[in-house]
C-alpha cells in the first residue's frame, strides 16, 4: 500500500491511499470452479482452465506446467492460490489477448492479403518542409510495415538519385543510404515478403543506376521475376526473405512525366530522347520489377475491367470512394487477382491519414498510411496488423476472394444479418500510476478513468460505448460488460481508449490499442496499452474478457 500527496493552494496537503484491487467476483469464481474448491490449483487444474475457460484447446500439460514455474519462479512453489492465479491473469506476456504466432495461410498469391504499407516512408514530418531520412524507413521495418515507398529524383547534378519529395521544401536523402538501411532492417520483425514501391522521376539512364544500386546493395535477397507477364502473383511464403520492386515499366516513364511541369518534362525528354524510351530503354530496371504499377490513364472502371497479366493500380482515398459510388463490385473483382494501392490525398499537408477500412472493404491490398502521423486511424492499421503474429501479411476474409454462386462479390454497403456477437466486460485497470508522475493527469487528485470501447468496420457494425467514471483511483475498477452485435466480424477492429475525466478542459488521454476481432482469444485477458504513438506502456494494461456467442 501506498500513499500520493497532492498540494492544493499551497497550503495544505491531500493524501490518498493507492490499494491494488482484490481478484473480481468472476475471477473467484473461476478459480473456485477450477481449482475444485481446493486452495491451490494445480498444473492439471490450470491445463482444464485455459481449455475450456479461455479456449487455449492446444495447450499441454507441459504449457501449463511451464506457466506456473514462470510465474512462481521466485518462490518456487508449485501451484496457484488465488492471488498468483489473479497474478497470472494480470500478465500480458502469459496472457496475451490475440494469437502471437503466424497462423494464416500463407501459400496464396500475395493478392489475398492485407499488406502493412507505408507512404512517403522517408518523411520525417510534414509533407511540406520536413526532412528526408532513412530513420522512418527504420522504424517502419522495425514496426512489422512490409510496403516501403520511395519517391525518386535526379540530383541537383543530374547525375545521382535523390529520395525526396518532389517540389516541395523537403530536405533529400541520398537513395544508397535508404537501400543500405532496408537491407538492415527489412526482416528484423517479419520474415515476408518486403515490397519496395518506387515513384521515380527519373531519366533511363539513372533508371539503370537505380537497378545497379539495388542489385549491389541487396544482392541474392532481390527477387528477380521470371517473366513480365505473371498471370498470379506469386505467394508470401515462397518469398519470405526475399525483397520486391514494384513500380512503373520503363515504357511508361514519358506517359507518367506528362503530369509533371511543362518545364521539367521539357528536360526530361530532351534526355530521354537521346537515351531512347522504348521498351529497350534501362532494360536492367525493367528486369527488377515483379509488381508493375500504374495509375489511371482512362475511365476507371475501364482500366478495372483490363484483363491480362496481373498488376498494381494506385487510387488516392478520394478516388476510391468516388469509384466505389459507381464500381464497388469491379473493383472487389479487381483485388480478386490485382492488387489495389490507396494513398492519402494530396491536402494531407501534415501527414494525417484517412479511414483504413475505406480501402480494407473493397480488398484494397496495399492501404498506404503515413506512418509519422499520429491519431485514431493510424491506430486501426496498428491494430488490423496485430493479425497473425504482426508479421505484416493479413490474409483477406474468403468474401473478398472469391465469387458467389451467382458471380456476385461482396458489397460493404448492403447491412447483412447479425454474424457473431462480441461480449466485452472491462474488470480493471493498473500500471498508470508506474508510468505516470502523480500530478500527470490531475494536480491535486488521482484520476478519474473511464474506458471508450468502440467496433470499426462495416458501417453497420459500427458502435461506440464506455465505462462509467471512477474517480480519484489510480487502480479503477468497473466491473461493467457490452455487447456488440457483428455483421462482419472478419472486418472488425475494437478499439479501446482509456480517458481521464477533466471537467474543465479537454479529457485526458490515458491510453489505446486497437485489436482485430478475429483475433480475439475468449476468456480473461491482460490487454496491454498503448501511447498516442503507438509505442507501448511498459505497465498500464487492463484486465478483460472476451465472449463470442
Amino acid at each position: 500500500m501506498a500513499t500520493h500527496n497532492y498540494k492544493v493552494f499551497s497550503c495544505f496537503n491531500r493524501k490518498f491511499t493507492v490499494t491494488e484491487p482484490e481478484p473480481p467476483p468472476d475471477v473467484q469464481k473461476a478459480f473456485s470452479e477450477f481449482s475444485q474448491g481446493a486452495s491451490s490449483m494445480s498444473a492439471d487444474h490450470l491445463l482444464r482452465f485455459l481449455a475450456e475457460h479461455q479456449g487455449e484447446v492446444d495447450c499441454t500439460v507441459s504449457d501449463s506446467e511451464q506457466i506456473l514455474q514462470q510465474s512462481r519462479k521466485e518462490d518456487g512453489e508449485t501451484g496457484f492460490d488465488l492471488h498468483y492465479f489473479f497474478h497470472f491473469l494480470q500478465d500480458s506476456d502469459l496472457n496475451v489477448p490475440l494469437k502471437s504466432q503466424v497462423h494464416h495461410d500463407m501459400n496464396a498469391p500475395i493478392s489475398h492479403y492485407f499488406i502493412y504499407t507505408g507512404h512517403n516512408s522517408y518523411l520525417t514530418g510534414n509533407q511540406l518542409s520536413s526532412d528526408c531520412s532513412d530513420v522512418p524507413i527504420i522504424k517502419a521495418l522495425q514496426r512489422g510495415v512490409r510496403v516501403i515507398e520511395l519517391d525518386l529524383w535526379p540530383n541537383s547534378d543530374k547525375d545521382d538519385i535523390d529520395v525526396v519529395h518532389g517540389r516541395t521544401l523537403t530536405t533529400p536523402v541520398s537513395l544508397l543510404q535508404c537501400l543500405k538501411s532496408i537491407k538492415e532492417y527489412a526482416f528484423v520483425k517479419s520474415q515476408y515478403p518486403l515490397v519496395i514501391t518506387l515513384e521515380d522521376h527519373l531519366t533511363p539512364d539513372l533508371q539503370a543506376k537505380v537497378a545497379k544500386m539495388a542489385s549491389q546493395v541487396f544482392g541474392e535477397l532481390l527477387y528477380y521475376p521470371q517473366t513480365d507477364s505473371l498471370t498470379e502473383f506469386p505467394s508470401p511464403e515462397s518469398l519470405k526473405g526475399r525483397i520486391l520492386i514494384s513500380t512503373k515499366p520503363p515504357k511508361e516513364f514519358l506517359e507518367s512525366s506528362e503530369k509533371e511541369s511543362a518545364d521539367e518534362v521539357s528536360s526530361l525528354r530532351e534526355n530521354a530522347n537521346e537515351q531512347r524510351t522504348d521498351n529497350e530503354s534501362a532494360p536492367e530496371y525493367k528486369r527488377l520489377i515483379t509488381i508493375h504499377a500504374g495509375k489511371p490513364k482512362g475511365e476507371i472502371q475501364d482500366e478495372l475491367k483490363a484483363a491480362g497479366k496481373v498488376r498494381r493500380l494506385s487510387l488516392s482515398e478520394q478516388a476510391l470512394e468516388k469509384a466505389s459510388e459507381s464500381y464497388g463490385a469491379d473493383i472487389v473483382r479487381f483485388t480478386h487477382n490485382n492488387i489495389l494501392r490507396v494513398y492519402p490525398k494530396g491536402t494531407r499537408l501534415t501527414s494525417s491519414n484517412y479511414k483504413p477500412h475505406i480501402g480494407w472493404t473493397y480488398g484494397a491490398q496495399m492501404v498506404a498510411f503515413n506512418m509519422q502521423g499520429h491519431g485514431k486511424s493510424l491506430w486501426y492499421m496498428q491494430g488490423m496488423f496485430r493479425s497473425n503474429g504482426g508479421c505484416g501479411y493479413v490474409k483477406k476474409p474468403d468474401f473478398l476472394i472469391q465469387k458467389g454462386p451467382h458471380d456476385e462479390v461482396f458489397d460493404p454497403k448492403i447491412a447483412l444479418p447479425v454474424k457473431q456477437t462480441l461480449k466485452v466486460k472491462v474488470y480493471l485497470g493498473k500500471g498508470w500510476s508506474l508510468d505516470f508522475s502523480p500530478s500527470d493527469f490531475d494536480s491535486y487528485s488521482p484520476p478519474d478513468f473511464y474506458v471508450k470501447i468502440c467496433i470499426v468496420g462495416v458501417p453497420a457494425d459500427m458502435v461506440k460505448k464506455k465505462t462509467s467514471v471512477i474517480s480519484n483511483n489510480w487502480f479503477p475498477v468497473w466491473n461493467e460488460e457490452f455487447d456488440f452485435p457483428l455483421t462482419v466480424p472478419e472486418l472488425a477492429l475494437l478499439r479501446i481508449e482509456v480517458r481521464e475525466e477533466d471537467k474543465h478542459q479537454k479529457d485526458d488521454f490515458g491510453g489505446q490499442t486497437c485489436l482485430p476481432v478475429s483475433e480475439l482469444k475468449s476468456g480473461f485477458r491482460s490487454v496491454p496499452l498503448y501511447d498516442e504513438k503507438g509505442d507501448k506502456y511498459k505497465s498500464v494494461k487492463l484486465l478483460m474478457r472476451f465472449q463470442f456467442r
